[in-house]
This record gives C-alpha cells, structure tokens and sequence, in this order.
C-alpha cells in the first residue's frame, strides 16, 4: 500500500564519499548530528534521540522509565508495540478501543489499571492522534508513565502542537514504509531531559561521558549511513507530501458515494501526518466465505493493486499473548472489529490519476461481493 520515498541520488553519493573520506560510520557522527538537528527543528522538539530502529528506541524508552510489572496498550497496533513491552521486561495488558477513532478508550483504560501497572503505551493510528488529554489525567492520577508509539504520526498536531507534548516520551519510526524514512530508524522525543540522557546512554552500550560502563546497555544507535539516506529523503518529502495530499483529496471524492465504504478521516483540529490512507468496509461475512474487507483485497489484488489489512490480525491473538486475560476477544469488540473492517489503500506519488480511478471503480463493485 505504500512505496519509500526515493533519496536524491547525486546528495546519497556526495554523503557517502565524504563518509569514506572521513572513516566516519557510526559512533554519532557528523551525519548523525547534522539529521538530529534538522528532526529536532522541524519536530519542534527540544532534544531528539536518533536510534537504529523505532522498535528499539521504544524498548529503550520503557527501559529508561524503569516500567515493570503491567503495560496497559492497544490490541490494534503493530507487533512492535506489545514486543517492545515485553523486551523491557513487562507484561503487555490489552484494552479496548475507541471505536471511532481506534486509538485507546480512556475509559477501558482506567478499568484495566492494577496495582501492578506502571505505565501507559498508546498509539497514534493512520496519523489520528490519541485522546492525549484524557490519557496525562489518567497517568497522572494514577502515577503512571505515558509513553506514544507514534510510528504513524510523524507530523502529526493537535491544534498545531506537536503529538510529542505529551506524555513522558514519544517514539516516531523512520523505517521505509514511512513518509520521511532512513531505511531503517526510529526518533525519540522525551519529556523529561534526564530520561533522555538515560535514553541515549542505553542505546550506547550503558557508556557514560568517561567511556565506563554506567549500567547494562545495548548497541541500537542510527549509523552514518542510515543518517545519510534520511538527509537525502529530505528534499524531496514536500513533493511527496503534496502529492499525498491531491491522492487523498481524490480518493475521499470517489468513494464518497460507495455503500459500506467509510474513509477513516481525522478531525479538524489533528493535522494529518499523510502517512497511510484508510478505510472501514463494514458489513458480515460472505457465506462461507472472506468478509467484505477481505473480498475486496482479493478483488484489489486480482487486478496488482496491492492493498494492506492493518492491522490484522489483532496483537491479543498472537501465540505468546491469546492467554492472556486482557487478550480475550469478548473484551475487545472495538479492536476485532477494527481488524476484520480497516484496509489501507495504495498511498503515495506514484499513485497516477488512472490507478486512482482504476482503483475507485473497483471499490464501487463492492455490493456485488456479497
């Protein structure tokens, strides 16, 4: 459903000249910190944290937040989510979603609280971000950490506020997949400066200013090369990002008018990080056979439009977690259906005038796959 935005190719070659020039591949170098500057100015942030991966930034982050015991987090999310909690050492606790927005539901949030947890995962899904001033109350009355995977949310604002404003941290993921990307990679933004140090310490094998060992770390830091190739996506993400922008604006025109058919649109007030676009077919299941969402990514990928269910199946019915209490589905209603109605669409430059077109045609047939 997505393509990586491609690097000017004569900027990648002059970064990794002056890389073979200079012997500087890793270890924070000038690449490195040239990329971290240009994200922490235009994330309006006041210190970012570049990591090899986001998955590891936000294993990282938990870490660095000394969270133990239960995470309270979203079925409706990416493996990386619950794993990340788990690799910090805690148990992932699944509750239910909003239905509408398909973020976390304050409300079955505050009902999953223990006295074993310690901190909050939320995720902003497709750009829409979460009910974050629910959210800070709950954390805060409850002494909790609140921590975004914000993967999706890259740009994303509220009322023009960056999505990172809130909570004790938030991790946006630079992976391919994403709008602006380094290959590989994930951004960090914490609240608190000292967590941030923290943050940066563990991801550096636990080294301190000395060079010593202040605690138990790992090697998870954004290479040169990965720097380089986010400093070469960079020029050309405004022109992606407009492109996205008439896809959308094309997109919710032609399939404004198809039955079972509902675009997942954000509010006013949330400015879109044009990540992914998607929809809910609703609807039962064909007898015997897929539901609607599913017959209509068959149908897509009969003609090589390649559309995506994201996501599916839920993270509370993966092997290692479908045991858990908070994994049973008669406690996830919003989520299940979330899984077997969203569909991500194709989303990006290349997606011509005619695909569109083709692709809005195909949706239209949707009454007739029932």
């Amino acid at each position: 459903a997505g393509r990586a935005v491609a690097p000017d190719e004569a900027l990648l070659a002059e970064y990794i000249a002056e890389m073979s020039r200079t012997s500087r591949f890793s270890n924070y170098g000038p690449l490195h910190e040239a990329l971290r500057d240009v994200l922490q100015r235009s994330l309006l942030a006041d210190r970012v944290c570049l990591f090899s991966s986001a998955t590891a930034a936000l294993v990282t982050a938990l870490r660095a937040l000394d969270v133990s015991g239960e995470v309270i987090t979203t079925p409706f999310t990416f493996a990386a989510t619950p794993h990340a909690i788990t690799w910090a050492g805690a148990q992932p606790v699944f509750a239910d979603i909003d239905r509408a927005a398909l973020t976390l539901d304050p409300a079955r949030v505050e009902a999953a609280i223990t006295p074993r947890t310690t901190a909050i995962v939320a995720v902003h899904i497709y750009g829409m971000a979460c009910d974050v001033a629910a959210l800070e109350d709950i954390a805060a009355r409850h002494r909790l950490h609140l921590v975004f995977d914000a993967a999706h949310a890259f740009g994303t604002c509220i009322n023009g506020t960056p999505v990172h404003r809130w909570g004790d941290a938030s991790v946006y993921s630079t992976h391919a997949s994403k709008l602006f990307h380094t290959g590989e990679g994930g951004v960090l933004v914490c609240r608190d400066d000292v967590i941030a140090q923290r943050a940066e310490r563990l991801q550096n094998f636990g080294l301190d200013t000395d060079g010593v060992p202040a605690e138990a770390g790992v090697n998870s830091k954004m290479s040169e090369i990965q720097a380089a190739l986010g400093l070469s996506v960079l020029p050309n993400v405004a022109a992606e990002r407009a492109a996205r922008r008439l896809l959308a604006q094309a997109y919710l025109q032609s399939l404004s008018s198809i039955a079972g058919l509902k675009a997942f649109v954000l509010p006013a007030h949330v400015e879109h990080s044009l990540q992914y676009f998607a929809v809910r077919v609703s609807g039962a299941a064909t007898r015997d056979g897929p539901t609607r969402r599913d017959a209509t990514l068959n149908l897509l990928a009969s003609h090589n439009i390649h559309a995506r269910r994201y996501f599916y199946p839920l993270c509370s019915e993966f092997p290692h977690y479908r045991t858990l209490p908070s994994a049973q589905r008669g406690n996830l209603p919003n989520a299940l259906s979330a899984a077997e109605e969203m569909l991500c669409l194709p989303f990006h430059g290349g997606v011509s005038v005619a695909a569109q077109s083709a692709i809005a045609k195909l949706l239209g047939l949707l009454d007739k796959l029932t």
